[in-house]
């Protein structure tokens, strides 16, 4: 039997006063493990791959009667059709071939040893004259 001093009966104060602080440790245990899972996944997320592009298998569209080719050969000289042009004078070249018509498709085709950039710098001097179509000529993969 258990006695309390002061006079109070036994068991009136049993009740267990209430705790003003958050136990935080269940939350941090639960942060850690995000933090791990975290880590673990974003690596697999990033690609990290070189970039082979591949021939195309898809249906091309029909050529046009005369389609006017723009070709970059691997040693970054221009052609016009079949006559090799300088950079400066490409698009007087190309105003001659499509008869001034800026609205048909210009089909750019390229070595593949020939650097992204270069290629690039290439459509860009189309798109600043007003060629917008320009189509890019591949191998056909579909054998």
């Amino acid at each position: 039997m258990g006695a309390r001093l002061g006079g109070q009966v036994a068991g009136a104060d049993d009740d267990l006063s209430e705790a003003h602080e958050i136990n935080v440790t269940p939350f941090i245990d639960v942060m850690l493990v995000l933090l791990i899972i975290f880590m673990v996944a974003a690596p697999l997320a990033t690609v990290d791959l070189g970039v082979e592009l591949p021939a195309s298998t898809a249906t091309p569209p029909p050529r046009p009667d005369k389609p006017v080719f723009v070709t970059v050969k691997p040693d970054l000289a221009l052609a016009v059709g079949e006559d090799i042009v300088p950079r400066d004078a490409m698009i007087g070249a190309l105003d001659s071939a499509t008869g001034g018509k800026k609205s048909d498709p210009v089909y750019l085709r390229a070595d593949k040893s020939v650097p992204y950039g270069d290629l690039m710098d290439v459509m860009n001097l189309l798109r600043n004259a007003g060629y917008l179509k320009v189509a890019l000529v591949g191998l056909d993969a579909r054998k």
